[in-house]
């Protein structure tokens, strides 16, 4: 695997990213609309272009972590976008929470086009990003994805192989539904407890280490409770997630009440003007 990677979508997860493959030896090229949001990473050893094109040009490997599906679709197929630049042989790898119907679709494209395909969606949140124990699983053809798990193992620990492309996006869908799920629970087991005079802190310990424990208790709990919606992830991310999750299920014609309910109170959340919010601040529309 080439040590010369480009990196587009240098955000709220990509910075860390790239600081961890920086890290390890990577010779790390970024693209970025604006040179002022991305000053830090280039601090940190990052090599700034001012196009897609001069960003890719001799990288091996060329990662993208992305907003929603309009950004990916618009680097990959834009004219001097990845496809026209990327030259044969190269890995693509989309770790940006992606339609997989679009995955599909780049890895069709880039197969004809003699490109390594494979779509890699991230779950852990920026906590996890920067200390490069993210979530990942991957979509495409597994020889590739054993090729670039050198690259997956400087960014995280819990790494998959999940199956052909959009597989990954696929997994990552499901795993959205069930945080949707959860943390709704966690929101109305806390709006019951306090209802009834229960102290929180005490609920949050008594129920922790039982079967209701849950990532999502142990993190969005205290936050609630320090009315903290700081992001770890973003309701507008999140929404986003959501909206393809529906999207997808309705494809198969399946009846998942539980997402659709959730994804209507973050709708309502995100209308009152808090999509900046992190995903904790759910318990608002229960009115906490």
């Amino acid at each position: 695997m080439k040590k010369k990677i480009a990196f587009i979508g240098v955000g709220r997860m990509g910075k860390p990213m790239v600081r961890n493959l920086v890290k390890l030896g990577y010779e790390v090229h970024i693209y970025a609309r604006s040179i002022m949001k991305v000053y830090d990473v280039i601090n940190n050893g990052a090599r700034y272009h001012n196009t897609i094109n001069d960003c890719v040009k001799d990288c091996g490997v060329i990662i993208t972590m992305l907003g929603i599906p309009k950004d990916v679709e618009d680097v990959y197929f834009v004219t001097g976008g990845i496809l026209d630049s990327a030259a044969s042989g190269t890995y693509i790898i989309d770790m940006t929470t992606n339609s997989p119907t679009l995955a599909k679709l780049i890895y069709d494209e880039g197969t004809k086009r003699g490109l390594h395909v494979l779509d890699a969606p991230v779950t852990g949140g920026q906590a996890q990003a920067k200390t490069a124990t993210l979530s990942i699983m991957v979509g495409g053809n597994e020889e590739d994805y054993k090729a670039c798990l050198p690259l997956f193992r400087a960014m995280g620990t819990n790494i998959n192989y999940m199956g052909v492309a959009g597989m990954g996006q696929h997994t990552k869908l499901a795993n959205q539904i069930m945080i949707a799920g959860t943390i709704a629970g966690v929101c109305e087991a806390m709006t019951y407890a306090k209802s009834k005079d229960i102290d929180m802190s005490k609920f949050l310990r008594a129920v922790s280490t039982g079967a209701a424990g849950s990532k999502q208790l142990d993190t969005a709990g205290a936050r609630i409770l320090d009315r903290d919606f700081t992001p770890g992830f973003s309701i507008k991310h999140f929404v986003k997630d959501l909206l393809l999750a529906i999207d997808e299920s309705n494809k198969e014609a399946l009846n998942l009440d539980v997402l659709v309910t959730v994804m209507s109170h973050y709708k309502k959340l995100e209308e009152d003007g808090l999509s900046e919010n992190g995903t904790q601040a759910l318990i608002k529309y229960y009115g906490g």
